[in-house]
């Protein structure tokens, strides 16, 4: 698997919105959960449906360290963003605070952004 598997819940129009906003600027293969084979689910924690993940051939990020190396696979930008961050003290307490805020109140985000579908998958199944 060259490209990294961007796992997300396919149930949630703001993490899809959020999905299609990566896949702008990154390349990933993106599977929602709904899609998710008994292979790449055994890689996942206990409790994979309460963030998103990246998985590559070495690795699995979960939740907010999932959305860090996402933004470092940006571009230049992303990861110059990600370098700064990690200067930062007490970054990887920050990181995951700042992603369990939003990802608990994402139905309240999605009254602002939110999308049905994500395109762009590259072994070519679709989110509905």
């Amino acid at each position: 698997m060259a490209v990294p598997r961007l796992v997300y819940d396919d149930d949630c129009g703001f993490c899809m919105y959020m999905i299609r906003w990566l896949l702008r600027f990154g390349t990933f293969d993106p599977v929602g959960f709904s899609e998710l084979t008994p292979d790449q689910k055994a890689r996942l924690p206990d409790e994979y449906d309460s963030c998103m993940h990246l998985l590559t051939d070495e690795a699995v990020y979960s939740c907010g360290h999932a959305l860090e190396q996402c933004v470092s696979r940006c571009g230049v930008f992303g990861q110059y963003l990600v370098r700064t961050a990690r200067l930062i003290p007490f970054w990887g307490w920050i990181r995951e605070r700042g992603y369990r805020f939003v990802a608990d109140r994402r139905s309240t985000w999605g009254r602002f952004r939110s999308c049905e579908h994500v395109e762009g998958s590259l072994s070519g199944s679709q989110s509905t």
